[in-house]
C-alpha cells in the first residue's frame, strides 16, 4: 500500500460481534433501571411533591395496587429478556444473510475472473460486465474495491500489438481488434460508473483506479466524472492515438497521478474542470506529441505537479483558466519544442513556478494574462531557444519572477503589458527581451 491510499475495510468488519447473554441482560437491566429512576425522579420534580406521607395505614386497596407493581416489575423483566433475545436473534440472522451473500458473490466473483481468462473474446467482454455488475451489487466497500482491481489488472497485462492490415494477417488482426474491445470497454465502464452520484447505486466514487504502465490507445470519455478523496493512478501510462476525454471532471481531495506516463499523440483533455484541494502530478512524464488541454479550468487549494518532463512536441493549454490558489509546477523540466498556453488566464493568488527549466525550442504564452495575486517565477531558468511572450499582459498585484534567469538565445516578450515590471528582469540582456516602453528608465 502505497502513502497515497487509503487504508480497505477490513474483510470481516461486518462479522456478527455480540456481548455473552449475562452481560447483555445485566447491561440491559442496568440500563432500564437509570431510565426509570430518571423518570421517576423527573415527575416527582415536576409535580413539586413535597414528601410521602408516612402516617397512612395499608389496606386492602394499596395491597391490591403493591401485588398489580409487583407483577408489573416481573412482566417488565420479562419484556425486557425478550428484548435482549430478539435483537440478539436479528443480530445472527443479519450476519448469516451477510455471509450467505457474500457467499454467493464469492461464486459469482470466481465465475467472472474465469470469463475474464478465456481464449474467447465474447466471453471475456462478458466476464467485464459480469465484474461490473458484481461491484455494483457488493455487500461492502472492500468487496467492490476487489472487483475494480480485477478491472485494472486486466488493463495491465500485456497484450500482443497490431499486426496491420496485411490479409494473411487478417485473423491475428481480428483476435487483436476482439481483445481490444475487451479493453476499451472497461474503461468505458470506468467513466460510467463515475460519473454517478456518490452513495446511489452503482456508483464507484471515492474508490481507487490503478491504471499504472497500461496502453490507452483509442478514444476514451471521463467526461463529467467525479474523482474525490479515492487514489486514480495512471502512472507510467501511454497514451498514443487517443482522444481521451476529462472535460468538466471534479478532481477533489484526492490522487491523480500521471507521474512519467507518455502523451505521444493525440489528445487529452481537462476543459472545464474543477481542482480543489487535489494532487495532480504529472511529474516525469513526456510529451512527444499529444496536446493535454487544462482550458477554462479553475484551481484552488490544489498541487499540479510537471516537474522534470520532458515537452519535445504538442502542447499544454491552460487559456481562459483561473487558478485561486495552489501550486503548478513545472521545475526542472526541459521544453525543446511544442507550446505551453497561458493565454488569457486569470492568476489570482497560487503560485506557477519554472524554476529550474531549461527552455531551448518551446513556446510559452502569456498574452492577455491577468496577474492581480499570486506568483509566477522563472528563476535560474535558461533561456537557449524558443519565446516567452507577455503581449498585452495585465501585471496589478501579481509577482512575476525572473531572478538569475540566464537569456542566451530566444526571446521574452512584455510588449504593451500593463503594470509594475516583474522582478529581475529589466537587467537582462535588451536584445532578447522586449519590454514596455513604460518600464525603461527616462533618458537624462
Amino acid at each position: 500500500m502505497t502513502a497515497n491510499q487509503k487504508p480497505r475495510s477490513a474483510p470481516n468488519e461486518r462479522e456478527l460481534q455480540l456481548w455473552r447473554v449475562g452481560w447483555a441482560l445485566t447491561a440491559t437491566f442496568v440500563a432500564a433501571l437509570v431510565v426509570a429512576g430518571g423518570i421517576f425522579y423527573g415527575l416527582m420534580t415536576l409535580l413539586d411533591f413535597r414528601g410521602i406521607d408516612r402516617t397512612a395505614k395499608l389496606d386492602a386497596k394499596t395491597l391490591s395496587d403493591l401485588v398489580k407493581l409487583s407483577f408489573g416489575v416481573v412482566a417488565g423483566a420479562g419484556a425486557l429478556v425478550a428484548l435482549v433475545v430478539a435483537y440478539r436473534r436479528q443480530r445472527v440472522d443479519e450476519a448469516g444473510a451477510h455471509r450467505e451473500t457474500t457467499r454467493l458473490h464469492t461464486e459469482r466473483f470466481t465465475a467472472a475472473v474465469e470469463q475474464l481468462g478465456s481464449d474467447s473474446p465474447a466471453v471475456r467482454l462478458g466476464g467485464v460486465h459480469a465484474l461490473a455488475g458484481l461491484a455494483d451489487d457488493a455487500p461492502d466497500d472492500s468487496l467492490r474495491q476487489t472487483c475494480i482491481d480485477v478491472l485494472c489488472a486486466y488493463l495491465q497485462l500485456p497484450f500482443t500489438p497490431d499486426p496491420g492490415e496485411d490479409p494473411n494477417d487478417q485473423e491475428a488482426r481480428n483476435h487483436y481488434l476482439a481483445l481490444r474491445k475487451v479493453r476499451h470497454t472497461i474503461l468505458r465502464l470506468i467513466g460510467d460508473h463515475y460519473r454517478r452520484p456518490r452513495g446511489t447505486h452503482r456508483s464507484w466514487q471515492g474508490h481507487d483506479l490503478d491504471l499504472t504502465d497500461v496502453t490507452i490507445d483509442g478514444d476514451i470519455d471521463f467526461s463529467g466524472a467525479i474523482f474525490a478523496e479515492g487514489t486514480v493512478n495512471f502512472q507510467g501510462a501511454e497514451f498514443a492515438e487517443c482522444t481521451v476525454n476529462f472535460n468538466r471532471a471534479v478532481f477533489a481531495d484526492g490522487v491523480v497521478n500521471f507521474g512519467r506516463s507518455v502523451f505521444s499523440s493525440g489528445s487529452v483533455t481537462f476543459n472545464s474542470g474543477m481542482f480543489c484541494g487535489a494532487l495532480v502530478d504529472f511529474s516525469g512524464a513526456i510529451f512527444a506529441g499529444s496536446t493535454v488541454s487544462f482550458n477554462s479550468s479553475e484551481f484552488s487549494k490544489e498541487m499540479v505537479i510537471f516537474s522534470s518532463c520532458e515537452i519535445t512536441g504538442g502542447g499544454i493549454n491552460f487559456h481562459h483558466s483561473m487558478f485561486t490558489g495552489g501550486l503548478v509546477d513545472f521545475n526542472s523540466s526541459e521544453f525543446t519544442g511544442g507550446m505551453i498556453n497561458f493565454r488569457s488566464t486569470h492568476f489570482n493568488t497560487g503560485e506557477l513556478s519554472f524554476d529550474g527549466v531549461s527552455m531551448s525550442g518551446s513556446r510559452v504564452i502569456f498574452n492577455e494574462a491577468e496577474f492581480s495575486g499570486g506568483a509566477v517565477s522563472f528563476r535560474e531558468t535558461e533561456f537557449s531557444e524558443g519565446n516567452v511572450d507577455f503581449k498585452r499582459a495585465v501585471f496589478s498585484h501579481g509577482a512575476v519572477n525572473f531572478d538569475d534567469a540566464l537569456f542566451t538565445g530566444g526571446r521574452v516578450n512584455f510588449s504593451n503589458a500593463v503594470g509594475e515590471a516583474p522582478q529581475g528582469l529589466l537587467p537582462c540582456t535588451s536584445d532578447r527581451v522586449s519590454v514596455s516602453s513604460a518600464w525603461l528608465p527616462s533618458p537624462p
